[in-house]
């Protein structure tokens, strides 16, 4: 199966965008393994839009830019299959892509074989210039049958922005991960709308196709391609968080050559990458919330994990700190944990480590201003 877990790894879009070559992907390949990305499960290496010329070759086939990629994208491929990783490359559903390169519109064949001619491991297929009086559905098919027919196991990473409620069909036409929302930007308030739209669609999502809520924006600080403000530490881990707790792809978007300590340690964190990674594929439940008052703002969501463990998680999208209020605290209840069960939860603080020994009823942790605290539970009897 090409993705029994959520996919991993790191897309040039974000910081980038147009500006890419050769020297910027291998040196990336090499920070990915002196770094510890590969090593914690980020496996793909992924080229985004700007990489052919304006136009298809003589033969009709689609032509890495000379500037950008002199040696081609076979010798590319070759060098981040060198390094343990796996190769990933775009094109779009539309008729030229998102900045006006030659699509894969009535292209579909040829394209993938000559994606799978020169190695590649993972497509990320846009939906930019897509002709009004065409089917969607009928065109994302096309290209997934198209890259079976090559007999490469080429993971496709389709990215049509939510469009026609993909949650509803992606699996069934071979996606292995689907974009469900339009793109994110390099701001609190862009990751945490995203985020917060796909709380109905989180079921939606699990071994063999994920619903994929964009790319991550940790340590960009509103440097690169979608800087737009940046975000603080706090903002950043509960991006973060989210995604893992949500079961989504973790693809990096920041410059991996240069993040800070904080940025790499967040990214790196055995703990969060284990709860994105579980076995079982669970998605959350929203618990409890208080998003119909628009003063407060404040979710609590719980995961089923294999082993019989479970994660607790409380977000504060509020501008300031304070506890969750004991109306929306995620009593125990609302979790199946009644307080006359004879069963508490042994709390255990994801981030920190801190024991916080078996809690009944309820629990009402201080969370921070745009801040998240997740603690891994089991059932104890009491």
């Amino acid at each position: 199966m090409l993705a029994k877990k959520p996919p991993m790894g790191w897309n040039s879009w974000n910081t980038f965008g147009p500006n890419i070559n050769e020297a910027l992907i291998m040196e990336t390949a090499d920070a990915m393994v002196s770094l510890g990305y590969r090593d914690a499960g980020y496996e793909y290496l992924v080229i985004d839009d700007c990489w052919s010329l304006k136009e298809r070759g003589a033969d009709g086939r689609l032509v890495p830019d000379p500037e950008k990629f002199p040696h081609g994208m076979k010798y590319v491929a070759d060098y981040v299959h060198e390094k343990g990783l796996k190769f990933g490359m775009y094109s779009c559903a539309g008729l030229r892509t998102c900045a006006g390169y030659p699509s894969s519109y009535d292209h579909e064949y040829v394209d993938a074989q000559t994606f799978a001619g020169w190695g590649v491991d993972f497509l990320k297929y846009d939906f930019c210039n897509f002709p009004e009086n065409a089917d969607c559905k009928n065109r994302y098919l096309r290209m997934s049958m198209a890259l079976k027919a090559t007999g490469r196991p080429i993971l496709f990473s389709a990215c049509n922005w939510g469009s026609e409620e993909p949650w509803k069909w992606m699996a069934s036409i071979g996606a292995q991960m689907y974009r469900s929302t339009g793109d994110i930007n390099d701001s609190y308030k862009s990751f945490r709308d995203i985020a917060l739209s796909q709380i109905g669609n989180l079921c939606m999502s699990g071994s063999g196709c994920f619903n994929d809520p964009d790319m991550l924006i940790v340590g960009m600080y509103g440097s690169g391609n979608v800087g737009f403000g940046g975000g603080t530490d706090e903002e950043y881990r509960t991006h973060f968080a989210l995604w893992c707790l949500f079961g989504a792809p973790l693809m990096m978007g920041g410059d991996i050559r240069n993040l800070n300590d904080t940025s790499r340690e967040l990214l790196l964190n055995r703990e969060l990458i284990a709860l994105d990674q579980d076995e079982e594929c669970r998605p959350p439940y929203l618990a409890s919330s208080s998003a119909n008052n628009t003063a407060e703002k404040r979710y609590v969501f719980f995961r089923h994990l294999s082993g019989n463990e479970f994660v607790l998680a409380y977000f504060n999208f509020t501008d300031s700190d304070s506890p969750v209020s004991y109306a929306f605290s995620g009593a125990f209840d609302e979790l199946g944990v009644p307080y006359d069960c004879g069963y508490g939860l042994e709390l255990t603080d994801l981030f920190t480590g801190e024991k916080l020994g078996v809690k009944r009823d309820y629990f009402v942790p201080a969370v921070p201003a745009h801040g998240c605290r997740l603690f891994r539970a089991r059932l104890a009897k009491v």
